[in-house]
């Protein structure tokens, strides 16, 4: 249960934080649609399998008291995240388009290309997720699968939604919806740090 708890919160706060690909998902809902936001909105189940993985293999190789000051950098890390998210959501702006339109295909293409260079999911792996991922593999398989579906559901659930929202409404998303979105993912985000930092200090570690 706390795997999936921290899934959801953490894929919520990655979800609907601005970002690169978060401004192309709400440029193509705004020029085509729902259908089109959707298609970027799920860039990351194509793109974070090799960043996943490898970040999985690094941290697992890691001795155990590494691993854990693992856990208390990157729950620090989190906590600043979710701090900055509250302070951006008081004069957040939805990201608007660009100038270009490109096709469907190409898209989805920059979109991937987007994601495995920006270093966010990179830091997000190795300094957090993985270390919750091989904790939570070591006392069951299950209990890290339900952490990764828990927060993949989220984090491209999380863009459909807003994709769906900016489709709907196209030109007319309102900015009070975007800054209660992002300050509700900026307070989880500072709590699930917290847990991360206090897991990582105990002394049976994550």
């Amino acid at each position: 249960m706390t795997e999936l708890l921290m899934g959801l919160s953490l894929g919520l706060g990655a979800g609907v934080t601005p970002g690169a690909l978060l401004t192309l998902v709400i440029t193509a809902s705004l020029r085509g649609g729902f259908r089109s936001g959707v298609r970027l909105a799920c860039v990351p189940l194509l793109s974070d399998l090799p960043v996943v993985l490898l970040a999985v293999m690094a941290v697992g190789a890691l001795p155990q008291v590494l691993l854990r000051v693992l856990s208390v950098g990157g729950g620090l890390y989190v906590v600043y995240l979710g701090v900055e998210t509250l302070r951006e959501a008081r004069t957040a702006l939805p990201p608007r388009p660009g100038e270009d339109a490109p096709s469907s295909a190409r898209e989805v293409m920059r979109g991937v290309v987007v994601n495995l260079l920006n270093p966010h999911p990179w830091l997000f792996w190795i300094a957090v997720g993985s270390p919750i991922f091989v904790s939570a593999w070591g006392r069951a398989p299950a209990y890290a699968l339900v952490f990764v579906g828990g927060f993949y559901l989220v984090l491209v659930g999380s863009k459909v939604a807003l994709a769906g929202a900016v489709g709907a409404g196209r030109h007319r998303l309102t900015s009070r919806g975007y800054r209660l979105l992002l300050g509700a993912s900026g307070a989880l985000l500072a709590v699930v740090g917290a847990v991360l930092t206090v897991r990582g200090l105990l002394p049976q570690g994550l």
